[in-house]
């Protein structure tokens, strides 16, 4: 009996031990969480209370948790510029047309190279691989897209740039690993086609992966200023993006040939138009992450990770 209860306080006592040594181990996770959660939000945290502070006490190292001299004249002066709301119209008209041709192009290319019985599938594959490392360049791309008469014209901006291959090659994977090859010999027997078997059946498996999609789609495009810069001239249809590049750098440049009073006007609602600038673009597309955030790990993980 002594040694069954000396047996058993040992078993008890490794049992405390390692709920001891457990409960440690998860706080010290929890910390470390907690730390990287705060050096990742606190540049975000940062650019809004100095977007509302003096431009004086953010230059001089005084604002670290509220706003120091709280002001609205970086908004209240970027919001004078009528052509902000031009761009807002533009960005939004540009996201959801490119997001929505996006998914269409790039959903479909991946589901057919998914598909064991694609004739060729190998050599598309390498094909659209192929141009992840390679391209023509900007001149060429440029002469295709004026012969095109796409130039200076809406579809620039959401139609020549919307198959990417990295989308396609994540979404192929979602798709291998992810939906039963049962079901498309389930869909022939009723008489189903490939175009109607991935509308009906594949993409409402596919949440996941079309939200994850999605949501790169439409920050690329509404973040996008470059294409707007070459392939547009028109003023009427220049994104948010480039419309508040242009704001910037006309009031630095207001700053930089003025002199004496004007001069520090001019370069003190510069400095507070900077952090306004950055809320003013990043704010709206930030909304619409926690309406997908629950299918993002997942999608990424089963696209990114499974093959």
């Amino acid at each position: 009996m002594g040694v069954v209860k000396a047996a058993r306080g040992s078993r008890e006592a490794a049992r405390a031990g390692k709920g001891r040594s457990e409960r440690l181990s998860e706080a010290l996770l929890y910390i470390l969480a907690s730390l990287f959660l705060l050096i990742l939000i606190y540049p975000l945290y940062f650019i809004v209370i100095a977007s509302f502070s003096d431009p004086s006490a953010v230059a001089g190292g005084q604002v670290w948790l509220v706003p120091k001299g709280f002001t609205l004249d970086g908004y209240r002066e970027l919001l004078k510029h009528d052509n902000i709301w031009i761009g807002y119209r533009n960005t939004i008209l540009y996201t959801a047309a490119g997001t929505a041709i996006g998914l269409a192009v790039n959903l479909s290319a991946a589901y057919a190279l998914s598909r064991k019985d694609l004739v060729g599938r190998r050599f598309f594959s390498l094909f659209f691989i192929f141009t992840m490392f390679f391209s023509g360049g900007l001149i060429p791309t440029f002469l295709t897209i004026r012969d095109f008469h796409m130039y200076d014209t809406f579809l620039v901006m959401v139609l020549p740039f919307s198959v990417v291959v990295f989308d396609i090659i994540v979404a192929r994977t979602f798709f291998r690993t992810s939906i039963p090859g049962d079901l498309w010999e389930a869909a022939q027997l009723d008489g189903c086609g490939n175009l109607r078997y991935f509308l009906l059946v594949v993409l409402p498996l596919s949440k996941a992966i079309v939200a994850v999609l999605g949501l790169w789609i439409a920050v690329g495009y509404w973040n996008s200023y470059f294409n707007a810069l070459i392939y547009l001239k028109n003023p009427d249809l220049y994104p948010l993006q480039l419309i508040l590049r242009n704001i910037l750098i006309t009031n630095q440049m207001q700053s930089s040939m003025g002199s004496g009073e004007a001069a520090q006007i001019a370069l003190r609602l510069a400095s507070m138009m900077r952090y306004s600038v950055i809320i003013v673009a990043t704010v709206p597309i930030m909304l619409i992450y926690p309406f997908v955030q629950k299918y993002f790990n997942q999608g990424v993980m089963i696209g990114a990770v499974k093959e």
